[in-house]
């Protein structure tokens, strides 16, 4: 785990009241994850307040056992009111119901996930892949399959495993108004 990682995501205070509380909600494999720990970097070595522009919190958690919707809203509501306080919209998703809705949302199906871990490991960028969770003894514990470098770096590189080129590129134009010092790779079609 990086240190200077794990330092950076926590001066966010919001990330960290989500990794304090997380374990309250009761569900099993629950991660701190994407855009709240990649843009909370970005904001430090950009000199930004550590929440500037990030538009949400996502909480993953992967529960095989109901994928139902109303399974997953009953744990968005209890975020909501767990999280109230903070004034941050913090998204809870089951990942292990993602694939029953991808395709209509994206227009390519998904296969089931197996882990959250595996959920991250189909994020639209690399550079993204990101996740902290605490233990039940309160330890941290980071995930991060692509490791520092590209988020270090500022560069930004599409992870074509899933997700459709109009994603990655929807993003990375969303984020290059907020962070105009990220390098954006392209798409793998599109280099040379």
């Amino acid at each position: 785990m990086s240190a200077r990682f794990v330092d950076i995501v926590l001066s966010n205070d919001i990330n960290r009241v989500v990794l304090e509380r997380g374990h309250l909600l009761g569900v099993p494999d629950w991660w701190l994850t994407a855009g709240a720990l990649s843009q909370t970097v970005w904001n430090s070595l950009s000199g930004r307040p550590p929440g500037e522009g990030i538009r949400d919190y996502d909480l993953f958690y992967f529960d095989p056992t109901d994928t139902s919707f109303e399974a997953e809203d009953a744990v968005v509501r209890r975020a909501a009111d767990l999280f109230a306080d903070t004034g941050a919209v913090v998204e809870v998703r089951n990942e292990a119901r993602v694939h029953l809705w991808y395709e209509e949302k994206f227009g390519v199906p998904a296969a089931p996930f197996t882990s959250t871990r595996d959920a991250i490991d189909h994020f639209a960028a690399t550079t993204c892949c990101h996740a902290l969770t605490r233990d039940e003894h309160g330890a941290l514990h980071a995930y991060a399959p692509h490791g520092y470098d590209d988020l270090f770096a500022l560069r930004l590189r599409p992870n074509p495993v899933l997700a459709p080129r109009e994603v990655y590129e929807t993003k990375a134009d969303r984020w290059a108004q907020q962070w105009p010092e990220l390098h954006i790779e392209p798409w793998p079609d599109l280099a040379p």
